[in-house]
């Protein structure tokens, strides 16, 4: 590739990832918003995640404008170990709330109303989070980023999350089974401490990590 091929396509991956947080902060202030006005653990629980995605993506956006000017990327290296490691551990910890929350939930048969607003912040982000993780992953071969490649795959699992949410508003709608937030809270802890765990290998260095928070 060109030397100026590779900076339009560095530039796509900068508007890319721009286009990525104006989503996040949406989607994070939607859920968090709504999920309180419900009292859903999951939604919450979502939008949590979107802030820490957000962090990540910030770091990343930060990167490729550097590479985008020209200047090395030796000076960020340390930052974006920072970022992995404070990502990877706010990952940890938010598992463990949302363990604990729905179990508490679940023994005091704390149920979540029905929200419109989450189905369709639901729906929304299942759609567009696999079109932002295509274009990621096709930028990052482009340029040869495994971070850009990987923030891709983020994307993906953020989708999955929001497919796992919908099943739960949408049962709570129809259904009205209290029980079933909490159990759709627990099933996004995999994916929670998934990403974690791969925030935490990029931290210690590990080259083959194929985290989200690169």
């Amino acid at each position: 590739m060109t030397t100026m091929a590779h900076k339009v396509s560095v530039k796509k991956g900068v508007n890319i990832e721009i286009i990525s947080i104006i989503w996040m902060v949406i989607e994070a202030a939607v859920a968090i918003s709504s999920g309180i006005i419900a009292h859903s653990l999951s939604l919450v629980a979502f939008g949590a995640d979107s802030i820490i995605e957000l962090i990540a993506a910030g770091v990343l956006l930060w990167r490729l404008t550097i590479e985008v000017r020209g200047a090395s990327l030796a000076r960020v290296k340390k930052a974006e170990k920072t970022s992995s490691w404070v990502v990877g551990i706010a990952l940890f910890l938010l598992a463990v709330y949302i363990v604990i929350a729905s179990l508490d939930k679940l023994i005091t048969h704390q149920g979540a109303d029905s929200t419109y607003i989450g189905i369709g912040l639901a729906i929304a982000s299942g759609i567009i989070m696999p079109y932002l993780s295509r274009a990621k992953k096709r930028i990052g071969s482009d340029i040869d980023s495994k971070a850009l490649r990987a923030d891709g795959s983020c994307s993906i699992v953020c989708a999955y999350m929001a497919w796992t949410v919908l099943a739960g508003v949408v049962i709570i709608a129809l259904l009205g089974w209290w029980w079933i937030d909490s159990i759709a809270a627990l099933a996004l802890v995999y994916f929670v401490v998934k990403e974690g765990w791969e925030a935490v290998q990029e931290a210690r260095g590990k080259e083959d990590a194929c985290g989200c928070c690169h």
